[in-house]
């Protein structure tokens, strides 16, 4: 009896085989840009693109950097909350194993990052979308020898995934005359590029078992303060909005097609451009003071980037739409997110936990 135990445990280690099986809970798998980093850019030590400094993460935890390019939290970390899903972390995060990421998937967005891989490469170091699929390949190799093919296969294909990304290929590439894009393509057949390598992409994650997924797609990215300040009139750049409002169009069109053509699979796309635009557009109606500046600035001197332990901020960031040049504050992240939830009509995956709170803001340093 001892030895077809021996005999079943080594057939099991040849052929990926989980001998316990697993019970494995419903995670998320996140491939971003900033707007969804937890953290992977904090530990690319050459990175341009990073939230390590104060005064980013001051309204969430313990109050210090932890990676998210905000003073709180992201949209995705909202959403998944009120799913009921846990929160990823990141991809490079010390103490991820195969256990922290069966109980709680993994998150790869990397500030910087894009759908094309040359996208942001002025700031040395982050991860491209093809970069973040490729990881997430060798996640699967990490859980396959955890608990065979079998049970990783249940895994993978009961897990959801987000995709959103894109802003970075048009504000830190074709739009910036320093990348070889801006003058390689004209602004239909950059977005042909743009949207066949996307197709690639989803295709790539259906193969690897994605079959519940949701693509976001652009804000009004020309409103952004970075754009703003950089315009003559400071207002929205309205060629910015107009490719973001082209690449939604491009971007639900792939969506639905493939939806339709890849076997058993949900895809979804989420068009945030008009919840996003609202809140831009009318901040007080929803709370807000300020639509137009971050909260998080180096005085007079813009754009600053991001914050910096010199920077001053905004007395009450509760009533600041943007955080910094490029990214919403909390507030208006929840505010987003629970949009978003309305719109999409997102449910709960179980219900033994409830979602979590909004931060306690913190006063600001000078008051």
């Amino acid at each position: 009896m001892k030895s077809n135990l021996v005999l079943v445990i080594i057939v099991a280690t040849i052929f990926g085989i989980g001998v316990k099986g697993c019970h494995c809970k419903i995670v998320q798998f996140i491939f971003g840009d900033s707007l969804s980093d937890v953290g992977n850019n904090k530990y690319l030590s050459k990175s341009l693109a990073q939230a390590s400094l104060p005064w980013y993460g001051i309204d969430l935890g313990n109050g210090l950097p932890n990676g998210r390019f905000s003073n709180g939290r992201t949209v995705a970390d909202i959403i998944g909350d009120n799913m009921g899903l846990p929160r990823p972390p990141a991809f490079l995060d010390p103490s991820l194993t195969e256990d922290v990421i069966l109980e709680n998937g993994v998150n790869y967005a990397s500030g910087g990052g894009g759908i094309l891989n040359e996208t942001g490469s002025y700031f040395i170091q982050r991860f491209s979308l093809y970069k973040q699929i490729e990881l997430f390949q060798g996640t699967q190799e990490l859980i396959r020898s955890k608990i065979g093919n079998d049970e990783a296969d249940k895994f993978f294909k009961g897990a959801r995934y987000v995709v959103a990304l894109g802003s970075n290929d048009f504000i830190n590439n074709y739009l910036m005359p320093v990348y070889s894009d801006s003058w390689t393509y004209n602004d239909e057949t950059f977005m042909n590029y743009l949207i066949g390598t996307l197709q690639e992409q989803l295709k790539l994650l259906h193969n690897l078992g994605a079959r519940q997924l949701m693509v976001f797609g652009l804000g009004p990215m020309g409103c952004i303060p970075l754009q703003r300040v950089l315009s003559s009139s400071g207002n929205c750049q309205d060629k910015t909005n107009k490719l973001a409002l082209s690449f939604n169009k491009a971007t639900s069109k792939l969506v639905d097609n493939l939806g339709k053509q890849l076997p058993n699979s949900s895809y979804r796309f989420g068009d945030a451009y008009d919840v996003v635009n609202d809140v831009i557009s009318n901040p007080n109606k929803h709370g807000f003071q300020n639509a137009d500046s971050p909260c998080c600035s180096f005085g007079s001197i813009r754009p600053a980037l991001t914050c910096i332990p010199a920077s001053k901020l905004c007395k009450d960031r509760s009533k600041y739409v943007f955080w910094d040049e490029y990214h919403p504050s909390d507030s208006a992240n929840e505010l987003i997110a629970n949009e978003l939830i309305k719109k999409f009509g997102f449910r709960r995956v179980d219900e033994t936990q409830a979602p979590s709170s909004s931060p306690a803001v913190a006063p600001s340093p000078d008051d």
